[in-house]
């Protein structure tokens, strides 16, 4: 099931939010848990079996590294963090990686080992990491051991933020868990938070992401230079909106049910630099590699080769967390080349450029990583790669690029402003008594206009994906 979806928005969200707030406080969770795993259960009847195993055994994990942490006993404690990487990172390895490292195998020494062929589990990418760092958190002492396993459970199983992030770590919500106070304020702002996730999908990602679905199928031969890069900025547009529509409904969704969820995104399209971009893109993401991987292994404390060495191997490891293919290796090893280079010389030259020279090398490179991460073929890839600079005797302009032009130019160059922060600017214009005012009354109707065309949409429109399902 998909927040997108007319079963969602017309019937599980509204009967789990009417039940919710009939529900006596003290049950509120026991409810969530259980409306959470029918609401992955769905589309995983199976695996649901996995994510709950996955919830006891951090539990009992956790109790462990508490009960030898207060004993003084920090060695034995120290096992409970072996058994939740071995246990989660095993589950994860086992679904997403075994068929690449049999494939690679095969291919490297000519072997016929037959493949799994094993569905990946939709969301084991998240809650493998949230329930990671919950007994890590627990260890370190920055988090208490939840004694209550259906509470956890609840926080794992959170059906917002279970299928594709943000990755919701428990001390952010450690408190909430059990004392949170839900208001008709906070729950208002949850709806407008997630209309405007849902027209985001909607109303952007679903429809340039049609080009680049277009554009992708046409064989390589048949490329323009222009269809390339048009399909290259149309996928760009697709996965921000796609992800941050996600995010921001997960949000939403979560101010709906009483908790407040990080931030995800920050307009990472108006970035000056990759260093930029990536405090900007997936910040869930970026600060948990950040806190459990760079920064146990020294960060920026023992030397520049030292932090080299720890940015190639984060990099490494986010391109591997995203799929069980060689682009993502090769996409997360040109982001640490591209950071290690920006540490090393590169960020300072492109500090002194003016803005627009910054925003230009930042958007580049990035539309660049966006086409190495969409397509896994590699043959395919570099056949792209090629075309998009002319390498390969493609034609500048084509007859389809044309067409594409004609026809999605409009929702391209919306898709662009969209991604500008003008929010933000026109909030602090309304600033004042009148201006609120005039968001009081226009802000409902705007809303219910938009729900309104999105629902028209989904009626009538068949494309509708969401990229992060399959990581």
């Amino acid at each position: 099931m998909v927040f997108s979806s007319i079963t969602f928005l017309l019937g599980y969200l509204p009967i789990v939010l009417a039940i919710y707030y009939l529900s006596p406080r003290k049950v509120r969770n026991y409810f969530l848990f259980f409306a959470s795993l029918l609401f992955y259960a769905w589309g995983e009847p199976v695996y649901v079996v996995i994510m709950i195993l996955s919830t006891v055994a951090d539990y009992s994990f956790a109790l462990y590294a508490d009960y030898y942490n207060q004993k003084g006993d920090h060695k034995k404690a120290r096992r409970a963090i072996y058994a939740t990487v071995i246990f989660n990172l095993g589950a994860l390895g086992f679904f997403k990686y075994t068929d690449f490292i049999l494939g690679a195998l095969n291919g490297a020494f000519h072997w016929n080992i037959p493949l799994l062929g094993l569905p990946l589990p939709i969301g084991i990418s998240f809650y493998s990491f949230q329930t990671m760092s919950y007994t890590i958190d627990v260890y370190r002492g920055e988090a208490k051991p939840q004694k209550n396993v259906l509470d956890l459970g609840a926080y794992v199983a959170l059906f917002p933020q279970l299928i594709a992030g943000p990755i919701v770590r428990y001390t952010t919500i450690e408190h909430q868990l059990n004392h949170r106070k839900e208001n008709l304020d906070q729950f208002s702002q949850g709806v407008c938070r997630f209309i405007t996730g849902l027209g985001k999908k909607v109303l952007i990602a679903n429809q340039v992401g049609v080009v680049f679905a277009q554009i992708s199928q046409v064989a390589p031969g048949e490329l323009s230079v222009l269809s390339t890069w048009l399909g290259a900025i149309a996928y760009s547009l697709q996965i921000y909106f796609d992800f941050s529509g996600y995010s921001d409904m997960a949000i939403g969704l979560g101010k709906m049910l009483g908790f407040d969820f990080l931030e995800n995104f920050n307009y990472p399209y108006i970035a000056k630099s990759i260093t930029d971009f990536w405090r900007r893109w997936h910040i869930s993401l970026s600060t948990w590699f950040r806190d459990y991987v760079y920064i146990p292994l020294g960060g920026n404390r023992k030397g520049l080769k030292k932090q080299y060495r720890n940015i190639f191997i984060v990099w490494m490891l986010t391109g591997i967390w995203h799929g069980a293919n060689w682009n993502y290796i090769i996409w997360g090893l040109y982001y640490a080349i591209l950071l290690m280079l920006e540490k090393a010389f590169l960020g300072k030259w492109i500090a002194k450029l003016p803005s627009a020279f910054q925003h230009v090398y930042t958007l580049l490179l990035v539309v660049i990583s966006w086409v190495i991460f969409s397509i896994e073929d590699l043959s395919l890839l570099g056949s792209w790669l090629q075309t998009m600079f002319g390498l390969n005797g493609a034609p500048l302009v084509s007859t389809d690029a044309l067409f594409y032009l004609k026809n999605y130019a409009t929702v391209i160059v919306f898709g662009i402003i969209a991604s500008l922060p003008w929010k933000p600017v026109l909030q602090r214009r309304l600033a004042g008594a009148g201006g609120q005012r005039l968001i009081r009354v226009a802000q409902p109707v705007l809303l219910v206009g938009l729900f309104t065309i999105c629902m028209a949409f989904l009626v009538s429109d068949t494309y509708n994906p969401f990229l992060y399902f399959r990581f």
